[in-house]
């Protein structure tokens, strides 16, 4: 394909990103470095140029750092939970007969077809005190009184993982069921016992599909608000809850831009230079 060819065929997704991307985050960085003002919109550039104020406060102050290395660790957990749940899964669909493949994925993806907040509103009523879960333990005579579930950790972590369960085993099978039997039947004629041929054979094959779904989980759970608002506690200070804070009820539009700005940089910069280093085929 000549140069001129190949520029009109990126020209389509080339033009989608520059609107629809590059043209809010130019827009959002433009009122990061704006100053807080009364009337419609909240914010204007001051007459001395740009401001780099509200970064200054980023890195100064301890509670917005707090937020995001809390969203960073509840997201590389969710990631792992999504992993060690989403594999088996995975990995089950990919081994079964061809034709029930269909119904298996469908199964993955039929909590897509109910509303998000639907589904989160769901864990409400299973975690409350009085909850069917509770219920449940309560009438097995496990626990004697109900036990504190809902705006917790622990509620937190089960709404993420159940939500972005499918973003992790789409992948993973995608990857999985394109995988040569033959070479599983080789390793085991070359004496591999079934755990070794997993761990050199299907375990590396796999890689592309673990990062393709790490990376699905990982990204937007960083910037989570409506989970850790309904299921998590009071503790649950990640940055999405903190961005709305900030953008909503304390109207400071430019220290929301500037959280949102770094967040977009602290996730896209470690990607570009994965995608930069990584070896091509």
């Amino acid at each position: 394909m000549t140069p001129r060819r190949r520029l009109l065929v990126l020209a389509l997704p080339l033009a989608w990103m520059a609107v629809f991307f590059l043209a809010p985050f130019a827009i959002v960085l433009s009122i990061s470095v704006a100053e807080v003002a009364e009337g419609l919109p909240p914010y204007a550039w001051p007459e001395a140029g740009a401001s780099g104020a509200n970064f200054r406060l980023l890195a100064e102050d301890p509670f917005y750092l707090g937020a995001y290395l809390r969203s960073l660790r509840v997201a590389a957990v969710s990631s792992l939970l999504c992993l060690g749940l989403g594999y088996p899964m995975a990995l089950a669909i990919a081994r079964a007969p061809e034709r029930w493949r269909p119904a298996l994925l469908v199964l993955v993806i039929l909590p897509f077809w109910t509303s998000f907040l639907l589904r989160i509103t769901a864990w409400i009523g299973i975690l409350q005190d009085q909850g069917w879960l509770n219920g449940m333990l309560l009438a097995l005579g496990l626990v004697e009184e109900p036990l504190q579930l809902l705006y917790t950790d622990l509620a937190m972590y089960l709404g993420i993982t159940y939500c972005y369960l499918p973003f992790m085993v789409l992948p993973l099978y995608a990857t999985l069921a394109k995988q040569d039997p033959a070479l599983l039947e080789a390793a085991s004629d070359l004496g591999a016992p079934p755990w070794r041929a997993f761990l050199t054979v299907t375990l590396p094959l796999s890689l592309p599909g673990i990062v393709a779904g790490v990376l699905l989980v990982f990204i937007p759970a960083v910037g989570e608000f409506v989970i850790p608002e309904l299921l998590g506690g009071p503790g649950a200070q990640l940055i999405g809850r903190v961005l709305w804070t900030e953008f909503f009820q304390n109207r400071d539009w430019p220290l929301a831009s500037t959280l949102a700005v770094v967040l977009l940089v602290a996730l896209v910069v470690p990607i570009a230079l994965f995608q930069w280093k990584a070896p091509r085929a």
